[in-house]
């Protein structure tokens, strides 16, 4: 008997190191197939920029190389630092507000179809005007300066969430509504305890579309309403160095708007992966 139990032992511990070889392997496909092939191309491009614009002789005031905006990064990095700072906090303010009051406008359109029909027409009007035609309108009744810009940035950043939060309501399923009714609930009950988790998904993806367009409309108001010195933002710092010829730290203002939006993009990713990876198939790992 004892002799049998060993070997039940070391079938067992075979077993789980079989299994724990398998996950690391799986693990290194996942890496190979998700991170290499991205690597191998953003290498070869940066390649061919550096290398291509060097043997055809362009100037940095045309098309700077990937090390010119690297040593402008590094020589304005003061700059630079504060500039992204100042356009982060735009952001996210109005981002934040954007998320609250078009999350809250779905809720009061979805509880009534009447207040849907009559507003969500004049959302969709106000999405149909370029910012850039209403951020002088802005600038105009809030002056210059952070409040406009934020007030850009959740303008851009409103419908999106808006649009996908009351489709997500509508597209509570009817039957689990049916079933609230049956039990009494009120409708503020069904909307918080039904349709609102119901909705989530929609919300998350209104979060993945507002955030970039609030970098966006943060930048833009910066064009239009920004504030100079060490207190403006990158949009700001880009206008300043297209004027004083300054392209590489130009392109460096640029990449860096850039690396904010994904950044913000990759934070509503994980997000989205902690409030849905637990049930949603949009985030949950599917075996092939």
């Amino acid at each position: 008997m004892e002799h049998t139990s060993d070997n039940l032992h070391v079938k067992e511990r075979l077993e789980d190191h079989s299994k724990e070889r398998e996950a690391a392997a799986k693990r290194r496909r996942n890496i190979m197939n998700n991170w290499v092939p991205p690597m191998i191309t953003f290498v070869v491009f940066l390649s061919l920029w550096q290398f291509g614009t060097q043997w055809f002789q362009i100037p940095a005031y045309i098309l700077p190389t990937p090390t010119d905006i690297i040593a402008a990064s590094i020589q304005n990095s003061d700059r630079l630092l504060a500039s992204a700072t100042t356009t982060i906090l735009e952001s996210v303010i109005g981002f934040v507000f954007s998320v609250v009051i078009g999350v809250g406008a779905a809720v009061i359109m979805a509880s009534s179809k009447i207040l849907e029909r009559s507003l969500y027409p004049y959302a969709i009007l106000l999405q149909t005007i370029p910012i850039v035609a209403i951020a002088p309108i802005i600038v105009i009744w809030f002056g210059s300066g952070m409040n406009a810009i934020v007030i850009i940035a959740f303008t851009i950043g409103f419908f999106p969430m808006l649009s996908n939060t009351l489709i997500g309501l509508n597209a509570t399923d009817r039957g689990m509504i049916n079933l609230m009714q049956l039990y009494k609930a009120s409708k503020w009950e069904i909307m918080w305890k039904v349709r609102l988790p119901a909705a989530l998904p929609y919300i998350i993806a209104g979060l993945k579309i507002s955030c970039t367009l609030a970098i966006i409309g943060a930048i833009v108001g910066e064009y239009i309403a920004g504030i100079g010195g060490g207190a403006g933002g990158l949009g700001y710092a880009i206008t300043v160095a297209s004027t004083t010829m300054e392209i590489p730290y130009l392109f460096a203002c640029g990449i860096a708007a850039s690396f904010l939006g994904i950044a913000f993009f990759l934070l509503v990713s994980l997000l989205s992966k902690v409030l849905l990876g637990s049930w949603h198939e949009s985030e949950m790992n599917v075996e092939n």
